[in-house]
Parts: C-alpha cells; sequence; structure tokens
C-alpha cells in the first residue's frame, strides 16, 4: 500500500491529537501531578494578612527576635532572653512545600526558655516556619524558611 501526501498529514494529525489527550488524561488523573494552594483556605487568610504584617512588624521592633537552631534532638526555638518566657502563648506551623501531609503545628507551651521539636518530625528538606506569637496583650510573628 502506498501512502500518499492526504494520508500522511491525516495519520500526523492524529497522531498529535492522541499525544495530546494522552497527555490532558494523565495530568488530570496522576496523584503525582496534583498541584494544591499553599492552604486550603487561601482566600480568607489573604482577607487577614494586615494583622500579619502588624505581628511582624511587632517582632522587627523587639530587641532580639527569635531564633533556631537544629541539634541532634531536633529543632530547637530559642525565644528573647530579655522577656519571660512562662508569659509566652502562641502557635508554631511547620509547612512542607513538597508535601503537605507532613505540615504540623504545635502549642506553644514553654517550661524553658526554648522549645523543642523532636528530629522525629521533621524529615531533611526544606520547611516554612511560621511562629505566632503572644506576649503581655501584644502578637508577635515569625516567619522563615529553612533547611532541616
Amino acid at each position: 500500500m502506498k501512502i500518499n501526501w492526504g494520508t500522511g498529514i491525516v495519520m500526523a494529525f492524529i497522531g498529535f491529537i492522541s499525544f495530546i489527550m494522552y497527555f490532558i488524561i494523565t495530568m488530570n488523573v496522576n496523584d503525582a501531578y496534583d498541584h494544591d494552594l499553599v492552604t486550603e483556605d487561601y482566600y480568607a487568610e489573604e482577607l487577614a494578612y494586615q494583622k500579619d504584617i502588624d505581628k511582624l512588624k511587632n517582632a522587627k521592633n523587639l530587641g532580639e527576635n527569635i531564633t533556631y537552631k537544629k541539634t541532634v534532638e531536633g529543632l530547637i526555638i530559642q525565644f528573647p532572653k530579655a522577656i519571660d518566657f512562662k508569659k509566652i502563648t502562641g502557635k508554631i506551623f511547620l509547612y512542607r512545600p513538597s508535601n503537605k501531609h507532613l505540615d504540623f503545628d504545635t502549642i506553644i507551651s514553654l517550661s524553658k526558655p526554648y522549645l523543642l521539636i523532636p528530629d522525629n518530625r521533621l524529615v531533611d528538606g526544606r520547611w516554612n516556619i511560621k511562629i505566632d506569637w503572644q506576649y503581655n496583650g501584644i502578637s508577635y510573628l515569625f516567619k522563615e524558611s529553612i533547611n532541616y
């Protein structure tokens, strides 16, 4: 059988359309290509962003801000030494950009001037840490990207 120009063009179109359909179906069905928003309630958080800006400004006005370091036990989060750590309240949220199943948050309850996040809770790689804390009625916010 001899293939002429018209048959070749039709076969090329069918091949191209088949490739595009395969690509679309694979992207929609395969969980490996599933991309989520940063947070589930993205738009509601966007409306409350001015409060976060004010908290960041309060934290910047502190003489000393929160520091952290990696140790054998885990991640140690050190609060400013000039304040009474027993009066600190708040929440710590660790966000893993590559896997939302590893995200977790914890309540700040201090018996020492630092908080230890155990090594078994953290996987090596990039984490976004957000510490929303209050002291004497003033709210503060610490946000940073860390490599653990």
